[in-house]
């Protein structure tokens, strides 16, 4: 699916703890295109979502063939399971559900021109011996003759951010059908009013057992507020054939 990120708040599990949450509002989506194993290789669909204002002409050739009216604003491709016709609206609450695991792709916030110490964590120049122009310089970026050049990839200043950036293992904690809205467990890239893609996550939940937290404490009974009944049957053991009388009988036995 694809969705637009609303804003972060924050909601209360069962247990009363504070779980920080990104509220999406996802349209529903229809097929534009399908992939198919044996034409293309691969199995596949273009859905789209929105309204185009200028769309170009491939664009309106593949609404036209899927029979809708109007032509998207986003296309995404993306893989499916099972049947899908062309033109089908596909809701939010077909594909995704309470406590189910998604996978978040969208851009991060730009940040405009950045230097290596905010843009790579580097720690800078020495602070003393008259070296004042190095605090934030990069130090050495290569060697002398050999090999002559820098080397690509290098960790430089440059532009920081703007960058398609995908998020694994994000829990649904909530689905409205109604609003067309998900709240999703943790933060998400990119800023308010961008567009996500959702899809459903490679990950799989943890398997552990979280513990029970009572509403209210359990207090131990005191000894004195224990009944005088309980206490005289806790004190006396019951008796059975291996006990003192057994005991007995075998002594006798073995004097005889």
């Amino acid at each position: 699916m694809i969705g637009e990120k609303v804003e972060m708040s924050q909601v209360f599990d069962r247990h009363s703890r504070v779980v920080p949450v990104t509220k999406i509002k996802v349209s529903p989506a229809y097929g534009m295109v399908i992939k198919d194993q044996k034409k293309d290789g691969y199995k596949a669909v273009q859905i789209g979502t929105g309204v185009s204002k200028s769309a170009k002409k491939p664009q309106v050739g593949a609404a036209k063939k899927a029979g809708l009216k109007e032509v998207p604003r986003l296309v995404r491709e993306v893989q499916f399971e099972g049947d899908l016709e062309l033109g089908k609206e596909i809701n939010l609450d077909e594909v995704f559900r309470k406590g189910q695991l998604v996978d978040i792709t969208g851009f991060s916030k730009g940040k405009g021109f950045a230097g290596v110490v905010k843009r790579w964590g580097f720690a800078g120049g020495p602070r003393t011996h008259g070296q004042s122009d190095r605090e934030r310089a990069p130090g050495s970026i290569g060697a002398t003759t050999t090999p002559g050049r820098v080397y690509k990839g290098l960790k430089m200043a440059g532009h920081m951010g703007n960058e398609r950036i995908t998020t694994q293992g994000l829990e649904i904690i909530e689905v409205n059908k109604e609003e067309g809205e998900m709240l999703v467990k943790g933060s998400v890239p990119g800023w308010r009013g961008s567009f996500l893609l959702l899809q459903k996550s490679k990950k799989k939940k943890k398997a552990y057992h979280e513990l029970e937290i009572p509403e209210t404490p359990v207090v131990a009974a005191k000894e004195e507020e224990v009944p005088e009944e309980v206490k005289q049957e806790s004190v006396e053991a019951p008796t059975s054939g291996t006990g003192q009388e057994g005991q007995s009988e075998g002594a006798t036995k073995v004097e005889e």
